[in-house]
């Protein structure tokens, strides 16, 4: 039954289930595939994830690159046991007590946390479903808080790939953001003079909705740091929507569990050529809109010149009509 098992799987995963034959280790028995990987993400910490190579991790354990063959297949094996390594977390107790949206909320930073301890986790592509223990364990966590929940299994597993997806999107928003503020040949792309000089291009003609945004500072964090935590706040309205569609399944009301996927656009040079056309009336209709506003502030400026001006006059005209009034009075007073 282990032979049927281990033949079934990757070298890689069987390896992590411990149903692979392993080597025996060497005479000064210095050399093992936990420290194989320890030293691989040991390397991918501190130089990146393309620093990563059978070679590499042979010269900085002492070993000859073959050497290394006997415990792992390939550089892919080393790769998905490092991935499989980093998700060993801690995972709270099966008795802790705790409503499914803080367990959900839990779940979630997770992954995001794995990702800010070790930012090469993403740049492993994702072949296929998760069948490292590791990753399992990580997805019955997130599996055990929707226990209560009425989900189908397929919604809890939607409902958990929506939450790791958001995580991953934004941990490596994250980590590209801070490692190009980090490198010194990058322009600091802040401040109250990178956003003037932003919201010279980015005028309200042709970006309406960005343009306000920019001008107020955000766009570029002119003002240093965010208070609003992105990631928190993303998360807590994809939380309000599973809340929303959780609560409907409880009463009985009615609930759409989805559209299908629109169709996408032919990616065809005529329907290129017309949004190009499109997008270039769209900005012809703003520049006209833009001079239309001009020209009716420049009328209604000069309405209200006029105006100024005709109410002067009616009061240069009542104070001479007063004094000509006075004047006949006095006259009128003598004779």
């Amino acid at each position: 039954m282990a032979d049927a098992v281990e033949e079934a799987l990757p070298r890689a995963v069987a390896l992590s289930w411990g149903v692979a034959e392993r080597p025996q280790r060497g005479p000064k028995r210095e050399l093992s595939i936990e420290r194989i990987i320890e030293t691989a993400i040991e390397i991918a910490d501190t130089e990146g994830l393309g620093a990563v190579s059978m070679s590499r991790i042979a010269t900085a354990l002492g070993f000859t690159t073959m050497s290394l063959y006997r415990y792992v297949t390939s550089k892919d094996d080393v790769l998905l046991l490092m991935q499989d390594a980093v998700c060993d977390i801690p995972i709270p107790p099966d008795d802790e007590v705790i409503d499914w949206r803080a367990g959900l909320r839990g779940w979630a930073a997770a992954s995001i946390h794995v990702l800010q301890a070790h930012p090469w986790f993403a740049d492993i592509p994702i072949s296929g479903m998760p069948l490292m223990p590791n990753n399992l364990a990580i997805l019955d966590w997130g599996l055990r808080v929707m226990k209560d929940l009425p989900l189908s299994e397929p919604e809890k597993m939607s409902t958990a790939l929506l939450l790791s997806s958001y995580a991953r999107a934004v941990g490596v928003v994250e980590r590209d953001v801070t490692q190009a503020r980090a490198r010194e040949d990058t322009p600091a792309q802040r401040g109250e003079a990178f956003t003037e000089a932003l919201s010279e291009l980015v005028t309200d003609e042709r970006f309406p909705y960005l343009a306000p945004l920019v001008r107020s500072g955000v766009y570029s964090d002119a003002e240093g740091e965010d208070e609003q935590d992105d990631f928190a706040y993303g998360l807590e309205r994809i939380l309000d929507g599973i809340q929303h569609y959780v609560d409907a399944k409880a009463t009985g009301a009615p609930v759409v569990a989805y559209e299908p996927r629109p169709e996408p656009i032919p990616h065809d040079k005529a329907v290129r050529e017309a949004a190009k056309a499109r997008r270039e009336a769209e900005g012809r209709l703003r520049e006209a809109r833009k001079r239309e506003r001009e020209a009716i502030a420049r009328v209604r400026e000069r309405e209200r010149n006029a105006a100024e001006k005709a109410k002067e006059r009616d009061a240069k005209a009542a104070e001479k009509a007063a004094k000509e009034a006075e004047k006949a009075a006095k006259e009128a007073a003598k004779g």
